[in-house]
């Protein structure tokens, strides 16, 4: 079923969890709202074209006024998109037909981002052909291409690819490669140790002119650990003490 009706009791379920798996779109509504009225059937035609690709939960923000209260709801339609039980996307107001349809269809994992799932190298390859700049698929590739030594392929991959925390530390990394800096933290990284990190962060007070290259290596790790990582807290705070 694409479209159901949540209330407190099933949020939970309904929404967080089942966000999980599938996207949940959430219109907080009400039967007294006009704008409501025009929104609400434009959103369930997006939701029921895309045959459980995507969920719409309505919420009664009448009768379910702590759901409200609890995601900030201040004006109705209000519409927020759930995904691994968390807002990712929202819109408040009665929206044209095309905005709804492009809302519904950048929940939507595609086809390169269902190949990067899956993550070994065919697939990162395959998915770069549907899309070539896909950065995910990118960086995936790039990491799998510098841990065999292949860095002038990794270069080449990111410098097509759209820069961000990961794309620059692995551009540093090769850097530091090639230039046989932080050894020992280069190869802790290719095995997987912790303590990869802590060699980083050690080496960052006599990296010279390498310094700036240890310091976006190690953001693009934190990046890609992830900010509720505890890890990843723990060494970001290290790394603000180490530079300022």
């Amino acid at each position: 079923m694409s479209v159901i009706d949540v209330g407190v009791t099933d949020f939970e379920e309904e929404v967080l969890e089942r966000s999980k798996s599938v996207p949940v779109v959430v219109d907080f509504w009400a039967s007294w709202c006009g704008p409501c009225k025009a929104l609400g059937p434009v959103l369930e035609a997006a939701a029921e074209a895309r045959e459980g690709k995507a969920v719409l939960a309505k919420v009664d923000t009448d009768a379910n006024q702590v759901l409200a209260q609890r995601y900030g709801v201040q004006g109705i339609p209000a519409v927020k998109a759930f995904r691994d039980g968390k807002v990712v996307d929202e819109f408040v107001g009665v929206k044209p037909k095309a905005v709804v349809e492009r809302f519904f269809d950048d929940l939507i994992p595609s086809g390169a981002d269902a190949l990067v799932a899956v993550g070994d190298e065919a697939s990162l390859r395959e998915a770069l052909e549907l899309d070539p700049r896909h950065a995910g698929a990118s960086v995936a590739l790039a990491r799998i291409l510098v841990g065999r030594g292949e860095t002038d392929e990794a270069l080449i991959l990111l410098e097509k690819t759209p820069r961000g925390f990961q794309t620059d530390g692995l551009t540093a990394r090769i850097a530091l490669t090639r230039d046989g800096q932080v050894p020992d933290a280069l190869e802790a990284l290719d095995a997987g140790q912790d303590r990869a990190l802590d060699l980083l962060l050690e080496a960052l007070p006599t990296a010279g002119d390498s310094r700036d290259d240890v310091r976006r290596l190690i953001v693009g790790e934190l990046d890609q650990l992830g900010p509720e990582n505890p890890r990843a807290r723990d060494v970001r705070r290290r790394l603000a003490a180490a530079l300022y």
